[in-house]
């Protein structure tokens, strides 16, 4: 198959790695001084050092050249480089079928991928997340990992599912596109809180009931928004919370590690020098959520420490401070 990887970040230059192997890929870079220094290089060195990009692989910086043969696309920017990205496709009228990794709601508009894509290209093109615990680094390495797949389409996801998959990656199909998205959008949020619970060195016992609770916490909202509590118990949501909160290479763990010792957002970004997307979602979850009237302490909390409106220790105090009460999910 095709393959078109927009974006050369992280994601984009991990999964035209992975998927060289067994499929023809370009990858897109928006910047010029990126493409020069891959094809000069076949190494990233920017975003993603220490990765050779294979031989067969095409780094192209000419968007319409880059689409024209693709039979599927797949978009590898962060979730703010979503919108603008499908608008060049619309403007190329490209109808090739298109995936995205970029986790997160829209900045502003609350809104997920999928309706951010709907919104662009219509409802009727036929699209998906790729979604679940995975590091792009591991990733790029032939680390097995494995990820789900949801798509508007059930037979798309199938059929695109078993083209992807390899003995290194393996891709399970899913038919809830918005349980998938709004598992991989909050677990950021929650783990900027783990690693916030780890570097005021709270111990294990409260990490695993901030993960569990967290977990509750995105199962309701998914529900709320019509995805199915089945998803949240998977990789897409169970799976990718439990790695992005526990693993060294989250970048929003390390988010929270930072801001527990006391340094501010503003440091915490520029020490990161890449996006962690739970700083931006944690915002619009909290927002959405009180819409909804749907109850998340804890990403509530994580949305005000971002906010400078308390501190890290004050929001663990607050959210133990609160009345307990018998909850199933």
């Amino acid at each position: 198959m095709k393959l078109t990887l927009l974006g050369a970040g992280a994601w984009g230059t991990a999964l035209s790695i992975a998927f060289a192997g067994n499929h023809e890929v370009t990858l897109w870079s928006r910047e010029t001084d990126v493409a020069v220094d891959l094809k000069n290089t076949r190494e990233n060195r920017r975003f993603f050092p220490g990765y050779r990009l294979p031989d067969n692989v095409a780094v192209e910086t000419d968007f319409a050249v880059a689409v024209s043969a693709a039979e599927l696309l797949i978009i590898a920017t962060p979730i703010a480089g979503l919108r603008p990205t499908v608008e060049q496709l619309r403007a190329l009228d490209c109808q090739a079928p298109l995936l995205w990794v970029c986790k997160g709601f829209e900045a502003g508009t609350g809104k997920l991928a999928h309706q951010v894509v709907g919104e662009v290209l219509g409802r009727e093109r036929i699209c998906g997340a790729l979604s679940g615990p995975s590091f792009a680094e591991e990733v790029a390495a032939a680390q097995p990992t494995a990820v789900a797949l949801a798509a508007n389409d059930p037979a798309f996801a199938r059929a695109t599912a078993r083209q992807l998959h390899s003995t290194r990656l393996r891709i399970y199909a899913n038919d809830d596109l918005v349980g998938v998205e709004v598992g991989g959008a909050v677990k950021n949020v929650l783990a900027i809180a783990t690693g916030v619970c780890d570097g005021l060195g709270l111990g294990l016992n409260s990490r695993a009931a901030l993960i569990t609770r967290g977990l509750a916490e995105i199962a309701r909202l998914g529900v709320a928004l019509g995805g199915q509590r089945e998803t949240f118990m998977g990789l897409a949501g169970m799976g990718d919370l439990i790695l992005t909160c526990t693993g060294d290479l989250s970048r929003n763990r390390r988010v929270g590690l930072a801001l527990a010792e006391g340094k501010s957002l503003e440091q915490v970004l520029a020490e990161l020098g890449h996006v962690a997307e739970g700083v931006y979602t944690a915002s619009e979850t909290d927002r959405l959520a009180r819409s909804l009237a749907v109850d998340m302490p804890i990403s509530s909390a994580v949305a005000a420490v971002l906010g400078g409106r308390i501190s890290a220790t004050q929001a663990v105090e607050q959210l133990m401070a609160r009345d307990p009460r018998e909850e199933l999910a």
